[in-house]
């Protein structure tokens, strides 16, 4: 579960050369706001879109990916359908929590980044453009209805472990590593797994190790995935004085931290073949083969000289884990287990 991202405008006095949180531009009001004295009404519609799109609704549909499938290989078949409307609803609730105090917290950065100076927070002169207030206020109250939600209807397990990923996320990773180490995407990047454990917790009311196993998998994941997308948007990081590998390390030094946590993951991923199946198994061995060749033809890429290409690495980890999930999902309901 798990991706962010950002970026901007002029340089101020802040930290890392990153401009103080609430800084506009000359010649423009607050957030929300026209020319200097002059205040543009907000629609209901465009507000609620402006928060919306702070919750990442493209990061929450992959961390739904992988809720469902790990449902179905707790319950080994199909659990109810209200159980699955509930969990993946406040998964979701959950995640949309994060990723909005994430975008709170981060504004003063993604005002820099060019990838991200459009999002609600940091756009200027648009009637839809939301106030950091307002977006706290959304980001706690998502948390709420999330924690909620799955505590009444599902289990307080599965509540206690949504929240787990929120503050994870906020407190660990956006507000703890991310602006310090060039580790911050490797340790904070496990507020992505807790959705696997959120839905295993869902069915049966526990943490057993398939869901551990799971858990690891999107926690060596992570960081070839974005690696990938950070050596492509390295310039917009180091611009906004965020330490991503990419930006601190070489190239080369890069692409093989990629290759090595590539072999880590694929070995994982066969760790869970004798609990989900023969099927699993082999499926496994052939997309963790796949991984690893677009992983070795990046290094080589790099070793060469050649242009990189490292978003050719990022797009297809997406479509890697999808379908890994897709196929645990498949074995799951077979009437022999995989």
């Amino acid at each position: 579960m798990t991706q962010v991202a950002l970026d901007g405008a002029s340089a101020g006095p802040g930290p890392a050369g990153t401009v103080p949180a609430g800084t506009v531009s000359a010649g423009t009001g607050p957030a929300g706001t026209g020319p200097a004295g002059s205040t543009q009404r907000r629609s209901v519609r465009a507000v609620a879109r402006a928060l919306f799109l702070l919750t990442k609704p493209r990061i929450i549909e992959l961390l739904l990916v992988t809720t469902l499938p790990t449902m179905l290989l707790a319950q080994r078949g199909l659990p109810g359908i209200g159980l699955i409307g509930v969990t993946l609803l406040g998964g979701a609730l959950a995640a949309a929590s994060a990723n909005t105090l994430n975008c709170y917290l981060d504004r003063d950065i993604d005002a820099i980044m060019k990838r991200t100076s459009g999002r609600p927070l940091v756009a200027r002169g648009t009637p839809a453009a939301i106030k950091p207030g307002e977006a706290l206020a959304s980001g706690i109250l998502l948390c709420a209805a999330s924690t909620v939600l799955l505590g009444l209807l599902a289990n307080w397990l599965s509540a206690i472990l949504a929240d787990g990923a929120i503050l994870f996320y906020v407190f660990v990773y956006t507000m703890g590593l991310k602006r310090r180490t060039a580790s911050n995407i490797v340790i904070g990047g496990a507020a992505g797994c807790f959705p696997v454990l959120v839905g295993w917790a869902a069915v049966t009311g526990t943490v057993s190790w398939p869901a551990i196993v799971l858990f690891a998998v999107i926690f060596f994941w992570t960081p070839p995935h974005f690696w990938a997308l950070a050596m492509k948007f390295k310039d917009d990081y180091a611009s906004a004085g965020v330490p991503m590998l990419p930006v601190v390390a070489t190239p080369a030094s890069v692409a093989r931290k990629i290759l090595v946590y590539s072999y880590v993951m694929v070995a994982v991923t066969l760790a869970l073949a004798p609990y989900a199946g023969v099927a699993y198994g082999v499926s496994a061995v052939v997309l963790g083969g796949w991984f690893l060749v677009e992983a070795h033809r990046l290094r080589s890429r790099v070793s060469a000289g050649e242009a990189a290409a490292p978003m050719r690495l990022f797009h297809l980890s997406i479509a890697y884990l999808t379908l890994l999930f897709a196929v645990i999902a498949i074995t799951a309901l077979l009437p022999w287990h995989g």
